[in-house]
């Protein structure tokens, strides 16, 4: 019974009537089926390639107004105090727009660069080079982020954790005035006070 069903089903294809159908309407739609199916995954993939290449420019922008709040705070003990609510504002700017990219690890990056840019606010004052060396450390940290989000994911996670202990121990104080002596001196030398006339 199923051979005589499969018999027949082959000899009407054979047919004229068959050969008509198959001509005019099977492999037809079988081509639109496959075009729509094509189409779809070439969409597809268009997508999904655009959406990363937003991905990567938002947060190649994201890193590099990180540098470039980076390159302020590394000569922050010279800058006027209109320019530091500036540079402040950037800072916190860019550190919101870090934590909002679409990857992992973002949010530890941001507390990484904050933790960093404190660093070099903080050495600024009368660490020259040492501002400078936390410079490209900042920005070697935030390319290599860029590259392998995984692998610098790993090492913000622990200096993070070493940071943690390190700011148990107190400040020197003496350190502190001095810092502060030295900030007040390079304003007065940017700005100095006019004479009592």
């Amino acid at each position: 019974m199923l051979l005589e069903w499969w018999n027949d089903i082959v000899s009407w294809f054979a047919s004229s009537a068959g050969k008509v159908f198959v001509t005019t309407t099977f492999i037809p739609v079988l081509a639109i089926l496959a075009g729509a199916v094509i189409a779809t995954v070439i969409a597809r993939g268009s997508i999904k390639r655009l959406i990363a290449q937003q991905d990567r420019e938002h947060k190649a922008a994201a890193v590099a107004a990180l540098i470039a709040a980076g390159r302020r705070a590394a000569t922050w003990s010279s800058l006027s105090a209109a320019e530091k609510d500036h540079v402040d504002f950037m800072l916190s700017e860019t550190e919101v727009r870090v934590r909002l990219l679409p990857m992992a690890g973002s949010g530890l990056a941001a507390d990484w660069a904050a933790h960093q840019l404190a660093a070099m606010k903080k050495n600024s004052v009368n660490f020259g080079f040492q501002a400078e060396q936390d410079l490209v450390d900042f920005q070697d940290g935030l390319v290599a982020w860029q590259e392998k989000p995984a692998r610098a994911r790993k090492l913000f996670a622990a200096d993070l954790t070493a940071w943690r202990y390190d700011t148990s121990n107190l400040e020197d104080p003496l350190a502190a005035k001095q810092r502060e002596w030295t900030a007040a001196q390079s304003t007065e030398a940017i700005y100095p006070e006019p004479a009592a006339r």
